[in-house]
């Protein structure tokens, strides 16, 4: 079936950038041009005009992308040669643009967008979750809904045909995350008219009501096309390839996760130096626990002893309480909160995606809060030692405080600093030590959620060490107490971070 494409980017808006242009107007501009290409990206940034589109996901498309960063680059080149691009402003904002589209450029000339099949995060993620951001709240935004339902064949089309040229040039998705990725695009088609889209239309108004359900159709159609594809054509390709992406890969994307070349070596002995500490700290509170038990013998016990939430509803509005104190805790003694930072959201994640809890920031005016997202997995009971030092996290003094708060300070940054122009280490390492500051300032007081937060710590650690250790080759250290000396391997990986987490074994495996 043939798909409409957009036209070939053409770098109109970049080109009318005077030469006067400094650093962060520089940086801005960008902004503007990539959300034109990337409409998911303006949604979340609060654009109303993305809200009807979906990106192309094509190679074309991601060609464009590629050429919009070069063409940046080039104008960033001569912004930083003019008078006053040495100001402390102009050079952070220029540095953090050139670190992001190097980084970025480094992984799209790898082809590595020829093969991202994931659990977590790929073009058929992001086409479903945007749905979760995008403003329902008139008629007229749900017209916007109706045609972006109508752009989700042609974008996952788009998305196909990428892994498609990945299959031509024997770059492939590993096995098990296509395997995993296959299962959840069955659960988002659903059956008899019950998948993700239909469910989400069904809350528009009647007067749409025969557009809302033809765009949720042709959706669902598409969802279920392509796990067809990937199920008949994909999955045997890739039978037998690696699971592991290898050293020089995996260097690659650390550095684009992290935004700086991490020795790979040092920081998979940091997470054996932390899984060390923190065992030492589990099985001290969890003698205080169950005594005689250790940590996961605790655990377990919390799971069905300790104290717990029933019901999804109530679960909800539990963590936004939760959120709701520690803000009235925090402000005007830690932080001080604007009074829009102040507002977080308490949701429950749609069902088909990872087992994680994760956050989604605010629009750029704050007419969409901050949200937490709390994926059930079909459960309706929760225990409390799994979920606080996690909100702390999600929540405040987590994410919603920092990103938030980039977003309240935006004019005295750059657009782009305070949107789309972060790094991943930097918001995860700001949530993890908000997890150990609310410990520090004893929000953590019993010692039933602390051995939670530790838990969380743990899986933190196990996870830096089966990543760095599986995709690296590495050999497990001589004085671990599992399988010392050996190679990890991914079934080696699954039951080491089995063995060291009281998370059930659908987070685990997922």
């Amino acid at each position: 079936m043939m798909t409409r494409r957009p036209p070939p980017y053409e770098d109109v808006r970049m080109s009318d950038i005077p030469s006067s242009a400094l650093p962060r107007q520089v940086a801005d501009a960008y902004v503007d041009a990539f959300i034109e290409l990337d409409p998911i990206a303006g949604t979340y940034l609060g654009v109303a005009e993305s809200s009807r589109r979906l990106p192309d996901f094509s190679p074309a498309g991601q060609e464009a992308l590629a050429e919009l960063a070069r063409t940046t680059l080039a104008k960033l080149d001569a912004a930083e040669q003019l008078p006053g691009a040495d100001s402390d402003a102009e050079r952070r904002c220029g540095r953090l643009l050139r670190e992001r589209l190097t980084a970025e450029l480094a992984v799209h000339e790898a082809d590595e967008g020829l093969r991202t099949v994931s659990n977590l995060s790929s073009p058929a993620h992001s086409i479903r979750e945007v749905f979760t951001v995008t403003p329902t709240e008139t008629d007229e935004d749900w017209a916007a809904v109706v045609d972006r339902l109508r752009a989700v064949p042609a974008a996952l089309e788009g998305y196909r045909e990428s892994l498609a040229l990945g299959l031509e040039r024997k770059l492939l998705g590993g096995p098990r995350a296509t395997a995993t990725f296959i299962d959840q695009l069955d659960e988002w088609s659903g059956e008899d008219g019950t998948g993700f889209f239909q469910d989400f239309a069904a809350a528009g108004p009647a007067s749409l009501r025969t557009d809302l359900d033809d765009g949720a159709r042709r959706a669902t159609e598409s969802v279920a096309a392509l796990r067809d594809w990937m199920r008949d054509v994909y999955a045997p390709a890739v039978e037998g390839a690696p699971d592991t992406v290898g050293r020089e890969r995996y260097a690659r994307w650390s550095r684009y996760f992290n935004g700086t070349d991490l020795d790979l070596d040092e920081a998979y002995a940091y997470g054996w130096s932390e899984y060390h500490r923190l065992l030492a700290e589990m099985r001290t509170e969890a003698e205080k626990v169950l005594p005689g038990a250790g940590p996961w013998e605790a655990l377990a016990h919390l799971d069905v002893h300790g104290k717990h939430i029933e019901g999804v509803d109530e679960v909800q509005a539990w963590l936004q309480s939760l959120m709701d104190e520690a803000i009235e805790a925090l402000d005007g003694t830690h932080f001080e909160l604007a009074e829009r930072v102040r507002k977080v959201e308490s949701r429950i994640a749609p069902p088909g995606g990872a087992a994680a809890p994760y956050y989604t920031g605010p629009s750029e005016d704050f007419s969409r809060p901050g949200r937490t997202w709390l994926p059930t997995m079909g459960e309706t009971r929760f225990p409390v030692y799994d979920l606080v030092s996690t909100w702390y996290h999600e929540g405040v003094p987590g994410h919603h405080l920092q990103i938030a708060q980039w977003t309240h300070v935006a004019d005295s940054l750059s657009r782009y600093q305070a949107s789309i122009g972060g790094v991943s280490a930097n918001a995860e390492g700001w949530a993890l030590y908000a997890e150990r500051l609310m410990d520090e300032l004893g929000f953590l007081p019993d010692a039933e959620r602390r051995l939670g937060y530790l838990d969380a710590q743990m899986m933190r650690a196990c996870r830096v060490i089966v990543d760095i250790g599986m995709h690296a080759e590495m050999e497990i250290p001589a004085d671990s107490p599992f399988h010392p000396g050996e190679r990890w391997t991914p079934e080696l990986a699954q039951e080491f971070f089995g063995n060291h987490s009281g998370r059930p074994a659908d987070f685990v495996e997922s």
